[in-house]
């Protein structure tokens, strides 16, 4: 039990010197699959939004414009070639008290668990899926990912070091414009040894972090409560300590409707994702004391092609699919305008100097999408074999946009298409080890730029053994054109030629129509009236480290 709830004041509570308020229990519902905590095997928004509030990396997006902020790390410095940055840690920041440690309090954070965190991270197996962070980009990160893979001796990393003063130094292949925005990945976030060796198999669920809350209790898909991390090292603007909030209580409710129905009783603080049938209730909020807050998605949806089974290996055929589907139709009358239509591939609107422009666009034309199906040997359909949609249970309209593209298929071209609906584990096994012939995928920004969504596409990032499931790269593709603009805006400080890079890159993925991008979602979370300073971001990104409940609202 807490000792409090939502609105409720609890024993210890004290305002701040602005007024802002200690105490109280945020409720939040994610109805999504929660496969685990562990930072390194971390890639679903739901498991991210929670163990956001336990972990921290060196550095940390900012929970408003997404720009880079200190948080491990009290300040960097970089060399003239670009290649080399030198991370100075914060004295006396200390991980959550927790059994792992001899005596079960948390020690201090070292340069040397920074060190070993990232050497992890570049050694793939089942504590570690991002890997690809680091490769080609840190020196020698490559070389150890490499041997691993071989089944050899992984060798150490020699791009990063601990220096005489305690700092850690990271030296990069090439100068990256990205790759501070690369640390405050989740993927980077800090860890002690100690937990790892501890709770080995059930890493996943033991999590131990420097964040603004530690875990108090865990029932995998039953509940989650966070407690207030008493020793947290950070505090806001006016000098109050952070966090605000004694707990966070996490429930696992799938049934969107009844998660609406929870917070329209008071017993959910926030919810974001409003379910279709919602959408009334949408507008009934925003008319009332309800917090309702939007913000453009850095993500994308799109539909992908299994390009070595029939039909989808003859680019028509994927050109013609992709004219057939009337995406403002779906985002006007089955999204309720609550999304953008992808209109200029799959990078998603908002990054300042990228050309969306030279993206070529696609456009509905039914008739096009006819005489292109007819040039691949199908006129009207004919000879087409059935085609198999798999879509996932678990998301905003999912299988109500499925349900539509069937429709505008069999209207427009004539192809029967069936629908497998799985859930979201069964789903991204299945897209990942290629045995999907036509299924919707989405990304949600792990960092704000364009490289981000690209990188889905990075021939570096398929493993060459077909046997192994290709988690980044789930389309595999691999295209010399599109890899060696990609790879050089890696490399490329300048902005403006980095974009353009970027952008040939994209327009060879669209070229060869590898995805069918649909639609850019946007952000809504609906907060009770007495949340203050919970912002939103872009890649829904919820830091609940600043966050308090005003009581004298509720």
């Amino acid at each position: 039990m807490l000792a409090c709830t939502d609105g409720q004041e609890s024993a210890r509570a004290r305002v701040g010197k602005t007024g802002r308020r200690y105490g109280g229990v945020f409720n939040i519902n994610e109805s999504a699959e929660l496969p685990g905590l562990f930072p390194q095997t971390l890639t679903k928004l739901a498991a991210h939004r929670i163990a956001s509030q336990i972990y921290e990396g060196l550095v940390r997006f900012d929970g408003v414009d997404l720009s880079i902020k200190p948080a491990l790390a009290t300040s960097w410095e970089v060399d003239p070639t670009g290649t080399i940055y030198t991370f100075k840690l914060r004295k006396g920041v200390r991980f959550h008290d927790d059994p792992c440690f001899p005596d079960g309090e948390g020690r201090e954070v070292t340069a040397e668990d920074v060190v070993l965190c990232f050497t992890a991270l570049c050694t793939p197996g089942e504590n570690s899926t991002l890997s690809w962070l680091f490769q080609d980009l840190v020196v020698g990160a490559s070389s150890r990912i490499n041997a691993v893979d071989a089944g050899q001796d992984p060798p150490p990393v020699k791009g990063l070091q601990v220096t005489d003063d305690g700092d850690v130094r990271i030296t990069l292949t090439a100068p990256s414009a990205s790759f501070l925005q690369v640390l405050a990945h989740q993927g980077c976030w800090v860890y002690p040894h100690e937990m790892v060796s501890h709770y080995g198999a059930d890493v996943d669920w033991n999590p131990v972090g420097t964040g603004p809350f530690k875990r108090r209790s865990i029932k995998p898909g039953t509940s989650l409560i966070l407690e207030r991390h008493q020793q947290y090292w950070d505090v806001d603007e006016h000098g109050d300590q952070l966090p605000f909030l004694d707990a966070v209580r996490y429930t696992f409710e799938k049934d969107k409707g009844r998660e609406l129905e929870g917070f329209e009783q008071g017993r959910i603080t926030m919810i974001s994702e409003v379910p279709l049938e919602g959408t009334d209730a949408l507008a009934d909020f925003e008319k009332g004391e309800h917090i309702v807050q939007t913000a453009a998605g850095m993500s994308v949806q799109f539909y992908g092609f299994a390009r070595h089974m029939v039909p989808f290996a003859d680019v028509r055929v994927r050109r013609a699919f992709a004219m057939a589907i009337d995406r403002k139709m779906l985002v006007d009358s089955v999204l309720h305008g609550l999304a953008m239509v992808a209109e200029h591939g799959v990078v998603p609107p908002g990054f300042e100097e990228y050309p969306y422009d030279s993206i070529p666009s696609i456009s509905y034309d039914p008739e096009q999408a006819r005489s292109l199906l007819a040039e691949a040997g199908f006129p009207d359909g004919d000879g087409l074999p059935t085609v198999f949609l798999q879509v996932n249970n678990d998301g905003f309209g999912y299988v109500r946009v499925a349900g539509e593209v069937q429709t505008m298929l069999e209207k427009v071209l004539g192809v029967r298409a069936v629908i497998t609906v799985l859930p979201a584990d069964q789903h991204y096994d299945k897209v990942e080890r290629a045995r999907s012939q036509f299924w919707r995928e989405g990304w949600v920004a792990d960092h704000p730029s364009p490289e981000n969504f690209l990188a889905l596409f990075y021939g570096r990032n398929a493993p060459a053994d077909t046997t192994i499931p290709s988690y980044l790269n789930s389309t595999r593709y691999r295209n010399e054109a599109f890899d060696a603009y990609f790879s050089k805006a890696q490399s490329t400080a300048d902005v403006q030629e980095r974009m353009q890079l970027l952008a040939r890159a994209e327009r060879q993925l669209m070229e060869d129509m590898v995805v069918v991008p649909l639609y850019h979602e946007r952000m809504i979370r609906v907060l009770q009236p007495w949340v203050r300073d919970l912002p939103i971001n872009g890649m829904d990104f919820i830091q609940l480290r600043t966050a308090w409940l005003d009581r004298a609202t509720n």
